[in-house]
């Protein structure tokens, strides 16, 4: 282990002076790097154990898979929908993927303006965002007047640049060594 100078360690409180409470927060996990849904799936955590309902809806990923994540979260009481229609390279049709995907926007949206989650986990939104298959402003404008104790976590990459600026709180998650680099498959239990 390397030897810490006196120096490195903090001896000042380095929080900002004027903390206040809020009562909820925006914020976007985003980045080429892996551990973004992982990262919301651990705000998800924290607010089952502060007795929240919870709300999870997936843009991409299928209902037809069969995540760890999914399956812990259910077992807590969290409500989830994978509404996705898979990898976009693995798609039949397109056309199909984007109906889907407005359908699940659709559905997120009456969840958040509905009020009755504490917070909602908008997954992998990003893309559909970017691809033009959701309205960014729609989804901000939803955000913005979303019922005041509705928290809300947005994954995925390439966050549009409007979306970070009316986020609390914005990750960005880097990719500095990926097994799929060195040619290994996702592994059950840690990808998924």
């Amino acid at each position: 282990m390397p030897e810490r100078s006196p120096d490195d360690i903090p001896t000042e409180d380095p929080r900002p002076d004027g903390l206040r409470r809020v009562p909820s927060l925006v914020l976007v996990n985003t980045g080429p790097g892996k551990g973004k849904t992982s990262a919301a799936i651990g705000v998800v955590v924290r607010a089952v154990a502060q007795g929240w309902p919870v709300a999870v809806v997936q843009f991409l990923k299928s209902g037809k898979w069969r995540t760890g994540e999914e399956k812990i979260c259910r077992q807590l009481g969290v409500d989830w929908w994978a509404q996705g229609e898979g990898f976009t390279w693995d798609s039949a049709d397109l056309s199909v993927d984007q109906a889907v995907a407005a359908g699940a926007w659709r559905h997120a949206r009456s969840i958040i303006t509905g009020g009755e989650y504490g917070l909602v986990v908008l997954d992998e939104i990003t893309y559909p965002i970017n691809w033009g298959w959701i309205d960014l402003e729609e989804v901000i404008e939803t955000i913005r007047t979303r019922p005041e104790r509705v928290n809300v976590v947005l994954t995925g990459r390439n966050a549009p640049a409007s979306l970070i600026e009316i986020a609390d709180t914005v990750s960005e998650i880097a990719n500095v060594k990926h097994a799929y680099q060195s040619g290994i498959r996702a592994k059950k239990g840690i990808d998924y």
